[in-house]
């Protein structure tokens, strides 16, 4: 189940995104309207939750510019902006819930459910792709009989990959949704651990190993 979360409050998009992974979610994090509008043209989300004030692109633009192209990904918009005009304004530009801040996690989460199980999904504990299979909850790396433990960064390195194994995943958006956005990582950290996580995948016997594109990014073959 991948959500995207679109908040440029950093610590609490950092917060939202433990509470969602901890209940089994796969979640992408961007700061801004104009990059929530490039991840959800190029991956298919279960559901997008969506803050109204937003560089770039506000949250109701967001939505707009989504159903104009046709996307029709579930969006739970979450802000400040309590008013009614602001949620009548949401909900008519296509949202499909709205919420205000402050919130109840266990509301947040109840209202995450109700959303995504309109898509008739269910909340996957394992991400599979070829001969791999991420187990969410243990990060246990499995391949045919072979399975190997992974560190947590290795982990959500790899997470990002398998959630759409067919995108090239750029260094900044690994360093923004691993180490955060304000970190002080560099391509190096990221290549040090994409490093560690093709010496796994060479240990287990996969068909599956992760390519350098130049100045791209990295992208899964096999």
């Amino acid at each position: 189940m991948q959500i995207l979360l679109v908040e440029d409050e950093l610590s609490l998009s950092r917060a939202i995104k433990r509470i969602l992974e901890k209940h089994g979610y796969v979640v992408d994090a961007v700061y801004d309207g104009e990059s929530a509008v490039d991840y959800a043209c190029e991956a298919s989300y279960n559901l997008i939750i969506l803050d109204v004030m937003l560089p770039r692109l506000n949250g109701f633009e967001v939505i707009k510019t989504l159903r104009e192209k046709n996307n029709n990904a579930p969006v739970l918009m979450l802000t400040a902006r309590s008013a009614i005009s602001d949620k009548v304004n949401g909900l008519n530009s296509g949202a499909d819930d709205y919420m205000t801040k402050p919130f109840d996690t266990e509301e947040l989460l109840a209202r995450v459910a109700a959303l995504t199980r309109r898509k008739g999904e269910v909340i996957l504990n394992n991400i599979k792709y070829k001969d791999l299979t991420l187990d969410l909850n243990s990060a246990v790396l499995n391949c045919g009989k072979e399975s190997v433990q992974l560190s947590k960064k290795e982990f959500e390195v790899l997470k990002i990959f398998l959630t759409d194994p067919k995108m090239i995943v750029t260094t900044d958006n690994i360093i923004s949704n691993v180490w955060g956005a304000d970190s002080e990582a560099t391509d190096n950290n990221v290549e040090v651990y994409i490093s560690f996580i093709r010496k796994k995948l060479k240990y287990l016997g996969s068909e599956v190993t992760i390519k350098k594109m130049q100045k791209l990014g990295y992208r899964l073959e096999g």
